[in-house]
């Protein structure tokens, strides 16, 4: 039996982890608590951590994938070649689960790497063009002005940053 990633309709993860549930099919949703504000109140909503996807434990095998792919909120499994599903790494899916049991807050961060250049998605500096670089455990985005030989540089939440 391997993972595999599950990719779904938009806002459908809890709905197809339960109907999957329903057929027997073991399923892992990472989850988050996030803070949300409405006019009238504030509470923590959980959210997945991985939007638009969710793992399900099974036999590699057509009938398998049917089955799955059959469910309410299913689009496709995960394929590194088309029409083969690949399996999640074992390590990998262990250490995520530690992570996740663990309780502590979690940052979904795109992957990028130190020196890469990167645009702000959003917050004040949307749409600014530049450099990550990571100091003191936390993201600085540097815009480098190359005529001068100078950096301006700002802290940024990770979820504000996107690739180039």
């Amino acid at each position: 039996m391997n993972w595999f990633a599950l990719y779904v309709k938009s806002r459908h993860e809890f709905t197809t982890r339960g109907e999957l549930e329903k057929k027997g099919i073991e399923t892992f949703l990472p989850q988050v608590k996030k803070l949300r504000r409405w006019s009238d109140r504030n509470q923590f909503v959980d959210f997945p951590l991985f939007p638009g996807y969710v793992f399900v434990h099974l036999l590699a095998g057509p009938e398998s994938f049917m089955r799955v792919l059959k469910t309410r909120g299913a689009v496709s499994l995960v394929s590194a070649i088309t029409g083969q599903p690949a399996p999640v790494d074992d390590q990998e899916m262990k250490s995520l689960r530690i992570m996740v049991d663990s309780g502590e807050n979690l940052d979904l961060t795109p992957h990028l790497k130190e020196g890469e250049r990167v645009r702000i998605k959003g917050g004040p500096f949307k749409g600014a063009q530049g450099v990550l670089t990571k100091k003191e455990d936390q993201y600085i985005f540097a815009v480098n002005v190359e005529l001068l030989g100078r950096s301006l540089c700002a802290r940024i939440y990770s979820d504000d940053i996107a690739p180039l």
